[in-house]
């Protein structure tokens, strides 16, 4: 029987890939709906088989991304609104909240691998990252964290870029500082 579910996620969750985290645990557990960050964490909107979404809420901080901390995962119960596929939404904002915001993270393995390959476009590039690591909080001006909220907004995606930005396969996946020097 199908369900649809309101999932309210607080604690550092922005700025982790966790959309990206999301986005691509909804499609294993073929469910529908979408994700979005919020000024206070994480909104989920999950339609699908019972037995799916709950797997799906007790995946969201047991698989959670690595550098994410999930203080708290909150759901209710709704009538279906027959969506489609599952999506990652605009952010919403609402002033006077707030959320908890990732630290800056180290350059992880497979970014200081392409780092240091002469035939990669990010060969020495110094602001190398992905959805696990690269700048966060020094980048950040304002909350919900979108690229629109950070000193990155002046810094247009090359077509490659974007193109990583835009593939759910990719690392790269919503990661907001996205860049290489082109």
């Amino acid at each position: 029987m199908m369900e649809r579910y309101r999932i309210r996620i607080k604690g550092i969750v922005q700025g982790v890939g966790f959309r990206p985290f999301v986005y691509q645990l909804a499609k294993r557990h073929g469910l529908a709906g979408w994700v979005s960050n919020t000024s206070q964490g994480v909104l989920i909107e999950a339609e699908g088989e019972k037995e799916e979404l709950t797997a799906f809420v007790q995946a969201l901080s047991r698989e959670a991304p690595p550098q994410a901390v999930v203080k708290s995962v909150n759901w209710e119960s709704h009538p279906p609104a027959d969506f489609c596929d599952f999506t990652i939404r605009e952010s919403i904002k609402k002033e006077g909240q707030f959320v908890l915001i990732s630290p800056d993270i180290a350059t992880c393995a497979e970014c200081l691998i392409e780092l240091f390959d002469p035939a990669d476009r990010r060969y020495r590039y110094p602001f190398i990252n992905c959805t696990n690591c690269g700048p966060r909080f020094t980048i950040i001006e304002e909350i919900p964290y979108d690229r629109a909220s950070t000193t990155m907004k002046n810094f247009t995606m090359c077509p490659q870029c974007q193109a990583e930005y835009d593939n759910p396969m990719s690392r790269r996946f919503h990661a907001q500082p996205n860049a290489c020097p082109r």
